[in-house]
């Protein structure tokens, strides 16, 4: 690591570049013409001051249009660390974290979201680097009745709010099984459905398949009053398929809730979901959580290095990117955040009338060639010479 530890890349920006190049520099970066900053409420601001976390407000915009209403929805990310340490009691840990999240969700409310997604895991430490199973189990619940679905149906309703968290779930119909499962909450205060995480890394410390293994939920999109909505969770954004196939059954928004760490991935994340939402002409919302986490006891990565209790740092740097390829500034590296992006959805036909990227997707072409690279005596199309 560097001697000088970057908190915020846009922030960097501001500070050091005159305002005529700063321009320029944003809209190379993020995509935009114009200043896209949404004001937000004093009431919000003033809950992210006395809680010691950072607010962020940006917008989106579409053309107007003959038709059609403009469909105006706010989204809130949360990104944040854990509060308490790791050796403290299972449900203490998790209340801590409840309480603070809490917190960030009525600023979300204040600040006119609609919906809010948190991180991956949001409720626990990300302690699958350990390969240890307990505690760390001790923290998987149900998704439809579990406590923390029932804390946040409550705030879903008093918020009129969609709510979509992700937990390690706990499936008591089938051999108490587990998972990692986000859930989605209706406004109404409802439980609507989840989705299993389609994608398990096996890289670096991240053994998660010591603790459950590819989800069995298909790619489901969950059609609320806010708009139709898709959860591709950490590692599935990896996976250009796992995003094409939420855009194939008609999502306008995916949220990516994640748990990532520097050096490891931070090349990659500024990519993968902006050119997601490009190529599917949606909107994407990547949450990644921040803080290095310290464990009971010490652990090897496999790299020859000695073993240590530490995980971390995770960047954060959450952001939302746009169908038109334009994208938000990130949140902090390294500081709880919540991010407020005010979308008008009508800008997913827009762009896939302008760039015609689903006109021209080929769908049974890939189909076939799949169905072809999936049998067991398939042979690469290559053409030598000979």
């Amino acid at each position: 690591m560097s001697a000088f530890e970057l908190k915020n890349l846009n922030d960097c920006l501001e500070k050091h570049l005159p305002p005529d190049e700063l321009k320029e520099v944003k809209r190379i970066l993020y995509g935009v013409e114009e200043d896209q900053t949404l004001e937000l409420p004093t009431s919000a601001k003033d809950i992210a001051e006395q809680n010691g976390f950072d607010i962020k407000g940006y917008r989106f915009t579409a053309r107007e249009e003959q038709t059609r209403k403009r469909r105006i929805v706010r989204v809130g990310a949360i990104q944040n660390s854990i509060v308490i340490p790791t050796t403290a009691p299972i449900e203490k840990q998790r209340e801590a974290i409840w309480n603070k999240v809490k917190t960030m969700i009525k600023a979300a409310a204040e600040a006119g979201c609609n919906i809010v997604c948190t991180q991956e895991a949001w409720t626990m430490p990300f302690a699958f680097c350990t390969r240890e199973k307990f505690p760390w189990c001790e923290f998987a619940e149900e998704a439809e009745n579990g406590p923390t679905t029932k804390m946040l149906a409550e705030l879903a309703k008093a918020y009129n709010m969609v709510i979509i968290h992700s937990i390690l779930e706990r499936d008591m119909e089938h051999g108490e099984t587990i998972w990692n499962t986000a859930v989605v909450i209706s406004n109404s205060g409802r439980y609507l459905g989840k989705h299993r995480k389609n994608h398990i890394p096996r890289v670096g410390d991240f053994n998660e398949s010591t603790y459950y293994m590819e989800g069995n939920t298909g790619h489901p999109v969950f059609e609320t009053e806010f708009g139709k909505l898709a959860v591709n969770i950490c590692y599935g954004r990896h996976h250009p398929q796992n995003w094409m196939m939420f855009g194939l059954n008609g999502a306008e928004i995916v949220f990516n809730p994640s748990a990532t760490i520097g050096r490891l991935s931070e090349p990659l994340w500024s990519i993968e979901a902006r050119n997601a939402a490009i190529a599917n002409s949606y909107f994407t919302v990547p949450i990644n959580r921040v803080g290095t986490e310290q464990f009971p006891n010490e652990y090897t990565s496999g790299d020859g290095n000695k073993a240590h209790k530490e995980f971390g740092p995770f960047y954060g740097s959450s952001y939302v990117a746009a169908p038109d390829g334009s994208r938000t500034p990130s949140l902090s590296r390294d500081k709880d955040g919540l991010l407020v992006v005010e979308l008008d959805l009508n800008l997913c036909r827009q762009v896939k009338d302008f760039w015609g990227f689903r006109m021209t997707q080929r769908v049974p072409l890939y189909a076939e060639s799949f169905k072809k690279a999936s049998e067991h005596d398939f042979k690469p199309q290559i053409i030598k010479e000979t």
